[in-house]
């Protein structure tokens, strides 16, 4: 499937074209922008990791709960969380209630404060792979995994991040605009993204 038309006649990628404002104004306005910040890409990293499994519109309605349940995704806050805050985000309906997912994001807030030699938004961005000559003309041609995303996860997984394998890090990355998968068709602009590194740390 190829760029398709939304409510207002704008070519869109087809995930973005439905009547759904809120997904459509994801795609149009934050989908493959490059983000920058430790705590802006925890957030993400956080989200994506509660996305699997799950629809990401199911998130993006549950966002604004999850700032709030995760301290604003300050790593430095979200890293002092205890037993106590973790049966306090179980029963917390606005976001997304599931043990496993809640203690990783609480682990990952500590692994992403005692990065060795690194910094989240350095570490991330150094699997970015060279820009596409053009962008992708259909949905089936976009991946799924890519062997920056696998060696993203595996280097994550080295430093003690959980729940964080490489179909979550290509989401990451594609969220993130370290690659670029809006379609050939799509009105969105491309953005220049700043990687400097075709490979991570070894």
């Amino acid at each position: 499937m190829t760029a398709v038309a939304g409510p207002d006649g704008k070519l869109r990628c087809p995930w973005g074209a439905g009547s759904d404002a809120l997904y459509r104004d994801y795609h149009d306005d934050e989908w493959g922008k490059p983000v920058h910040g430790t705590s802006a890409l925890y957030e993400r990293l956080c989200l994506e990791a509660f996305q699997s499994g799950l629809s990401w519109i199911t998130i993006l309605r549950k966002r604004e709960a999850f700032r709030s349940a995760f301290a604003g995704f300050d790593p430095e806050k979200v890293a002092t969380f205890g037993a106590d805050d973790v049966e306090r985000l179980m029963g917390d309906a606005g976001i997304v209630r599931n043990r496993a997912k809640i203690e990783a994001a609480v682990v990952n807030a500590r692994v992403v404060l005692d990065l060795e030699g690194t910094d989240l938004d350095t570490l991330l961005w150094s699997f970015a792979p060279q820009p596409r000559a053009q962008r992708l003309d259909h949905v089936t041609d976009v991946p799924a995994v890519t062997e920056e995303s696998t060696a993203m996860a595996k280097e994550l997984k080295r430093r003690g991040l959980k729940f964080f394998g490489p179909t979550t890090a290509y989401a990451l990355m594609q969220a993130t605009g370290m690659v670029d998968d809006h379609l050939s068709g799509c009105w969105v602009k491309p953005t220049n993204t700043d990687s400097s590194s075709r490979y991570g740390p070894r």
